[in-house]
């Protein structure tokens, strides 16, 4: 079915789907909201240390933004995309799919993990130069301590947990504020301030500021969150059953 065929349906039939953007619209939403996020993340965290000493201050100011970017980013862009932003979450609804739900194909996830990432880059780079820092500098902030890495896990297993549970129970037109508040929320309850988000992490290593992490606490990052994803879903699995339809 064309894209032509697909509107054509949609206006005789209410409930058929309507068409999916192509690929390389979704690929670029992908890429150009990463960016913007971790934009968004590394400038307030910039801002913040320029405007004030107080560590709490600067963590506030930090998520506030977050929360608020966020938000504004999967709004605009879910429509188009489904405003991942996040190679777990693209994993995550990849494997739901290859488990019988609706999702990404593989061939996407190819696609879309390299634009995010490019994407992460990008933003911490474009931080960087809006507030006149060098546009690459590797981050001397060290976050390989067990409890950081525990943190991570628990930060995206609840992530997981709220996207998919949401979808699970038809109200992802929640999602812009539900997600960002909980990004916001564990910035302040998890012991490592929820990066949640291996292209976020990659990204926020190019930057020597108050948001970088360092290289070398990267991997230690991504696996943490590999292994909390896989932990959301297995809570998804077991808390949002789904029933027998009786005739």
């Amino acid at each position: 079915m064309t894209v032509t065929d697909a509107a054509a349906a949609a206006r005789t039939d209410p409930t058929a789907a309507p068409p999916r953007a192509p690929l390389v619209a979704r690929a670029t939403a992908e890429l150009l909201g990463t960016a913007a996020l971790v934009a968004v993340v590394v400038g307030s965290g910039i801002q913040a240390t320029e405007l004030t000493r107080d560590v709490g201050v600067q963590l506030l100011a930090n998520s506030l933004a977050t929360v608020f970017g966020l938000g504004v980013l999967i709004l605009l862009l879910g429509p188009v995309s489904g405003a991942h932003f996040n190679p777990v979450v693209t994993l995550a609804e990849w494997w739901t799919a290859r488990r019988g739900g609706d999702g990404v194909t593989a061939r996407e996830v190819a696609v879309y993990v390299p634009a995010q990432t490019a994407g992460a880059t990008a933003g911490a780079i474009l931080a960087d130069a809006m507030f006149g820092e060098p546009l690459v500098r590797w981050s001397t902030h060290d976050r390989s301590a067990g409890h950081l890495l525990l943190g991570e896990a628990v930060a995206t297993a609840g992530l997981i947990l709220l996207i998919f549970g949401l979808a699970r129970t038809d109200r992802l037109r929640f999602a812009p504020v539900a997600v960002a508040s909980y990004i916001g929320s564990a910035y302040w309850f998890t012991s490592s301030t929820s990066f949640a988000n291996p292209a976020v992490t990659v990204g926020r290593a190019f930057t020597d500021t108050f948001a970088g992490i360092a290289p070398g606490s990267v991997p230690g990052f991504v696996a943490a969150q590999l292994v909390g994803a896989t932990v959301g879903l297995a809570l998804v699995a077991i808390v949002f059953v789904r029933g027998r339809t009786t005739p």
